[in-house]
């Protein structure tokens, strides 16, 4: 159990600060099109939510090979975690921006780190909780998850999800 919780907490270090850089990573390639797939190429709150799932599940990827493997139900753990922190961002940002009127720089920032610390504090309950096991079908849907992120990235819907404010002003 203590090994867990160092790994999960060394899982929200690394997935802030990969997050946070993966913010930039595409202006930094000079907008190369390989490197927009898995990091921010707009401001849309569509995008921000790559900036948790792509470093997530990296992290989650190196975690399984230390010791994810002592968890039959990782993959369980790690996808419902996942979905949680990525279903806070718009829920957040979205009612805080309702009620304030606008987005501030701050809160969005603390809206990042909240869903960080939200996704691993899911999984590890869920992973110390081993009753639950739906790994086949967890996969299946981090990789669907993946892959909508990959479509969206270039192709986004006409939907307010994928809408990136600065090409609104």
């Amino acid at each position: 159990m203590k090994n867990l919780k160092h790994a999960e907490l060394i899982g929200i270090i690394f997935t802030i600060v990969v997050g946070s850089l993966l913010h930039f990573v595409f202006e930094w390639s000079g907008r190369n099109q390989f490197v927009g797939l898995f990091s921010a190429v707009n401001e849309s709150t569509w995008e921000h939510m790559k900036l948790l799932f792509f470093p997530y599940m990296l992290y989650a990827i190196l975690e399984y090979l230390y010791i994810g493997k002592d968890y039959s139900n990782f993959a369980t753990a790690k996808c419902i975690g996942v979905i949680c922190g990525l279903a806070l961002i718009p829920v957040l940002f979205y009612a805080y921006t309702a009620i304030l009127g606008t987005n501030y720089f701050i809160l969005d920032i603390s809206i990042f780190i909240i869903a960080v610390v939200v996704s691993y504090m899911v999984s590890y309950r869920i992973l110390v909780n081993a009753a639950l096991n739906m790994n086949g079908i967890c996969i299946l849907i981090l990789v669907l998850i993946c892959i909508s992120f990959f479509r969206f990235t270039f192709n986004p819907p006409d939907f307010f999800l994928f809408l990136d404010p600065a090409s609104n002003s």
